[in-house]
């Protein structure tokens, strides 16, 4: 990367003063333009050169400038790296859109931000489109509540458990907080739990007495949200069990359905699949198999695995699939494939037969 090839792209020397003003803003504006519109087709130097003269205009040119060339550059999958990152440090004004958008930050970036600016910025930063366990930890520990209510109304937001305890703590006092939490998908059982917990008559009448009625009325359509979730109807009502056991049934025919074809669909976190194979397989009924790999306690479906003569892979797979990758713990997980690798085969027949004999008496 030479000099000469730089001032082809800019000549700095026509900009110094109060009168290059005019035309350090226009040069900005044409050079962000210029490289959004090539970016794909430039070569890595080339890139880097962008890179230079983008970052020494950017630190030229006022608020409104910086802001168009974040604007240009927040949506582009390659980007001049340096500049971004300047620009994503800025005022808010400027840093808002590559905050929010830009592809090219790295977590190690949002983290040094998130530590170092205010809760303006994790704002933005709470509103992409993904977002690491080690970013939303950040946003949550040090952010407002506003932060937080966004953070946990991000679908795209991984949540460790120590964040999800955080949000459920600041919870207690905020509906709003509570209603967005019993919205996510990806809460453990433990956590629905310990949100109901905080969704208490305490803090109805703590929100009433603060004049906050409204608040208060929506504390009880989160419990009846989070209630709901622990019913194993609201996981199966979000799966098609009919087209996938008419599905099965053809294959069924062609003689496809085996235990290969079974770990398959749990690779595939086809849920549906995986319950119409498994059902096939032990010849039992669809709804009731659904139901047993569903419930919070595996125990049936281990028994009827392991009576069956499935092996532990493709039991420790169906465990992680469907409803169970979310109401399992990876600790019930693994007493249950200890449960099933200790159980003997004639073990669980025992186990079916009593099952059998307490039905039919």
């Amino acid at each position: 990367m030479t000099e000469a090839l730089k001032t082809e792209l800019v000549n700095f020397s026509e900009l110094t003063g109060e009168a290059g003003s005019a035309r350090r803003a226009e040069l900005a504006r044409h050079v962000a333009t210029l490289f959004a519109l090539t970016s794909d087709r430039c070569s890595d130097e080339q890139v880097d050169i962008y890179d230079s003269v983008l970052l020494r205009l950017v630190d030229m040119v006022e608020t409104e400038v910086r802001r168009y060339v974040a604007d240009q550059m927040a949506s582009l999958r390659r980007g001049p790296e340096e500049t971004i990152r300047r620009l994503a440090d800025d005022d808010i004004e400027v840093a808002e859109p590559i905050l929010v958008r830009s592809t090219v930050l790295r977590d190690a970036d949002l983290i040094k931000i998130a530590e170092k600016r205010g809760n303006a910025h994790q704002f933005a930063i709470a509103q992409r489109e993904v977002l690491s366990q080690e970013v939303t930890d950040i946003l949550i520990r040090s952010g407002d509540l506003k932060v937080k209510r966004k953070v946990a109304g991000n679908d795209g937001a991984r949540l460790s458990d120590t964040s999800v305890m955080a949000l459920i703590s600041d919870a207690a006092s905020d509906a709003t907080l509570q209603l967005t939490l019993s919205e996510r998908a990806d809460l453990a059982e433990s956590h629905i739990a310990n949100l109901l917990s905080v969704a208490s008559e305490e803090v109805r009448r703590k929100l009433h007495a603060e004049g906050r009625a409204q608040d208060a009325n929506r504390l009880d359509e989160a419990v009846d949200i989070a209630a709901q979730r622990m019913s194993n109807q609201y996981w199966l009502g979000r799966y098609d069990f009919e087209t996938a056991r008419s599905r099965i049934m053809l294959l069924a025919k062609r003689g496809m359905v085996n235990e290969a074809a079974l770990r398959r669909f749990a690779s595939e976190d086809r849920f549906a699949e995986a319950v119409a194979t498994f059902a096939w397989l032990v010849r039992c009924g669809v709804e009731e198999v659904s139901h047993w790999m569903v419930r919070p306690d595996p125990e049936p479906f281990i028994i009827l695995a392991k009576a069956s003569g499935f092996s532990s892979i493709t039991v420790g797979a169906l465990l992680g699939i469907g409803p169970w990758r979310h109401r399992l713990t990876p600790e019930q997980r693994s007493d249950a494939m200890s449960v099933f690798e200790r159980m003997t085969i004639a073990e669980a027949k025992r186990k079916m037969a009593h099952w059998s004999h307490t039905v039919l008496n």
